[in-house]
């Protein structure tokens, strides 16, 4: 049973353990609440309330999420009261001479974390806001300072934007929660980038991943064991298409929840996991769901939370829950939630799943029924253009209401009211980023009279969203390349030319031919002027043979270009 209670302002959760006596202090703030700008910040904050801690025997740790911040200690009563009284005290008053340290730690950190094959779908789904900021780097530590941390502090860690959980007899007497006063912070409302649903991008050929926005429920969660199984034993069991095949269940917000789907695929495989897993969904939706598996999940996590109640770790996700303002859950009504769920409500949350999803495929999949994310911008800013050096049908247009790249009929725009970060290399480089993640790269170098464009570049930027960063090598500055026209590229011209070719030399090269292939046939019954014929016949391969290459010519020009 958890009991609530309030510990110096702070909500506070309790309950009994078998296991070893641990405890937590949660904050709601995470990478969604960061301005791109600004992203890092929250793990920054992290790691300095930390340092405080020094170096110890026991076992303690902080972690930084989506929506929460937490900071978690398992031992005696007095470690744990000096672990948690330590972190507030230094929340309280940040070693702020610890922050280019800090920093370089965490891209330290960042430089050793290997990228998963799910990472990009929040970025597709969301943009470059709230809950798709987590799909990039932490961009904006070179721009945090004192003041950035001293304001966020002020906001998030505060006591009534925090909740405590403690596994075990009681809390302990000699904890204080020493935080400064605020209020709960709500958790940012999802933006999308995605005009239509369903909907997938072309990803990386590793694999097949897809998602949806789903309420949070006990059906929701069987669903989501319930395709893993299905997903299992169709792509690995039956196929043998994909080794590895995985589902998660990610709260997020009040009452929603991202259910992913992930399998991996060689690349002669992909067009068949694809099919594979769209079959699994459409059968769900269907209801064509084996009462067996349902079962099988619903009896695996009545033990897991069972178990996950008699050792206390029911409590920090409790916690989150609290923070976003949810009421502390009964494991007695949990698990009967969930015994409760039959296929029918599988079934339904698959049809919902559906219309909500997004799926991250190597190859196309307009014939799934999905349709293609947005890569582009539906238009150019007005402005000042420069070319390419490298390619003359490519231009960067800068204007006063922001920048675009333009190639033919692609058009990548960051419009500066919309712009959410612009990193800026002292050499002139800058990388736009748009609140829809359509990102803009502008080398100067790459462009005629390209370094004249910074400066209207730079005036329409806002302060807040620019990130100054060190000096590169210049031997990682590009250079322009000699433009090497693709395959594929022909114009009109090319293709009006290379067929006239091919009209003019086929026939030539068929009459030449011909003709000597006559003549040295003549010559096995008329020898009188045989060294007469052989000159001619010879003369006529020669036509053939210039007629072959001009044909070879014309068939490229007329695919490919000159």
């Amino acid at each position: 049973m958890i009991k609530r209670l309030v510990v110096d302002g702070v909500d506070t959760l309790l309950a009994p353990t078998t296991g070893p006596t641990q405890a937590g202090l949660a904050f709601r703030v995470g990478f969604a609440d960061e301005p791109l700008a600004r992203r890092g910040i929250t793990h920054l904050i992290e790691h300095l309330a930390l340092h405080s801690v020094g170096i110890t025997d026991y076992h303690y740790n902080g972690a930084t999420g989506i929506e929460f911040t937490f900071f978690h200690m398992q031992g005696a009563e007095h470690e744990i009261v000096a672990f948690l009284n330590g972190v507030c005290a230094s929340l309280r008053n940040l070693p702020m001479q610890r922050l280019a340290v800090e920093k370089d730690l965490l891209q330290a950190e960042a430089n050793g974390r290997s990228q998963g094959v799910a990472d990009q779908m929040a970025l597709w789904r969301h943009g470059a806001l709230d809950y798709g900021t987590v799909s990039y780097p932490e961009w904006g530590l070179p721009a945090i300072t004192a003041d950035h941390l001293r304001s966020w502090v002020d906001r998030y860690f505060t006591r009534e934007n925090a909740v405590l959980w403690v596994a075990g007899d009681a809390v302990p007497e000699d904890l204080r929660l020493d935080l400064p006063s605020g209020v709960r912070q709500p958790t940012p409302a999802p933006s999308s980038a995605l005009p239509e649903t369903p909907a997938y991008f072309c990803g990386s050929a590793g694999g097949v991943v897809w998602d949806s926005v789903l309420p949070r429920s006990a059906a929701t969660w069987v669903y989501t064991a319930v395709l893993e199984r299905m997903l299992f034993r169709e792509l690995r069991q039956e196929a043998g298409l994909s080794y590895t095949v995985q589902t998660d269940y990610q709260p997020f917000s009040t009452d929603s929840v991202i259910v992913t789907a992930v399998a991996d695929a060689l690349p002669e495989k992909q067009g068949a996991v694809v099919g594979g897993f769209v079959d699994v969904l459409a059968t769900l939706r269907a209801g064509r769901i084996d009462p067996a598996d349902v079962t099988a999940v619903v009896n695996k996590r009545v033990d897991a939370m069972q178990h996950a109640d008699d050792v206390g770790a029911r409590l920090p996700g409790q916690a989150f829950g609290l923070l976003v303002g949810r009421e502390v859950q009964d494991v007695e009504q949990m698990i009967a939630d969930v015994r409760a769920v039959t296929v029918a409500d599988v079934a339904k949350v698959a049809a919902a799943a559906w219309p909500a999803g997004l799926m991250m495929s190597p190859a196309r999949g307009e014939w799934a029924g999905f349709t293609l994310a947005p890569s582009r911008s539906e238009s150019a800013v007005a402005g000042v253009s420069f070319v390419s050096l490298e390619n003359p049908s490519e231009t960067l247009v800068v204007g006063p209401a922001g920048v675009s790249l333009v190639e033919g009929g692609q058009i990548l725009t960051v419009r500066h009211q919309d712009c959410v970060i612009v990193r800026a290399w002292p050499d002139g480089g800058r990388q736009f980023v748009g609140a829809d993640g359509i990102v803009v790269w502008i080398e100067p170098t790459l462009f005629a009279d390209g370094h004249t464009a910074v400066p209207a570049i730079d005036a329409g930027v806002r302060a807040e969203v620019r990130v100054d960063q060190p000096a590169r090598d210049p031997e990682r500055i590009p250079k322009p390349q000699p433009h090497v026209p693709p395959l594929g590229a022909a114009t009109t011209e090319d293709r009006v030319v290379g067929m006239a070719g091919l009209l003019f030399w086929w026939p030539v090269s068929l009459f030449f031919g011909a003709i000597a292939a006559l003549l040295f046939i003549s010559l096995t019954t008329d020898t009188e002027e045989a060294g007469l014929i052989i000159a001619v016949a010879l003369m006529c391969l020669g036509v053939t043979a210039l007629g072959g290459y001009f044909i070879r010519r014309s068939a490229r020009r007329r695919r490919f270009g000159r």
